[in-house]
């Protein structure tokens, strides 16, 4: 049940940001992994995304510790769902860019979960 009215102010979903060393490197893999081009780029904050569409935003973080999942010592806060057609050619293509197979994979036949550069677990799910 939505709460808005029409005297309330629009609110847009723009974007998601993670925290990470190195914002070129990881725009750089998911860019590359999700065909999005650079929209906004500075030295500690680049953005993802097309025009009119929410993006992927990743920002500069000094002594930034990835996450550990499984182990919750150092949380992940958040992950991606990426949709796809063949998950080995994917998890193949994906590891080509610089992600790395996580060490557990609760449901290998249907999802794989991978870490991005920066640590950040996310799934590719069929």
């Amino acid at each position: 049940m939505s709460t808005q009215t029409d005297t309330d102010p629009a609110i847009r979903y723009l974007a998601v940001t993670f925290d990470c060393p190195d914002p070129a490197e990881l725009a750089r893999f998911y860019g590359e992994a999700l065909g999005l081009p650079v929209t906004l780029s500075t030295d500690g904050f680049v953005l993802l995304g097309r025009e009119g569409s929410p993006g992927l935003g990743f920002y500069r973080v000094e002594d930034y510790q990835p996450p550990s999942w499984p182990d919750s010592s150092v949380p992940k806060q958040a992950h991606l769902e990426l949709g796809v057609e063949d998950l080995d050619t994917t998890q193949a293509r994906l590891i080509a860019l610089g992600a790395v197979e996580a060490e557990v994979q609760p449901l290998p036949e249907r999802r794989r979960i991978l870490l991005d550069p920066a640590g950040h677990p996310f799934c590719i799910i069929l």
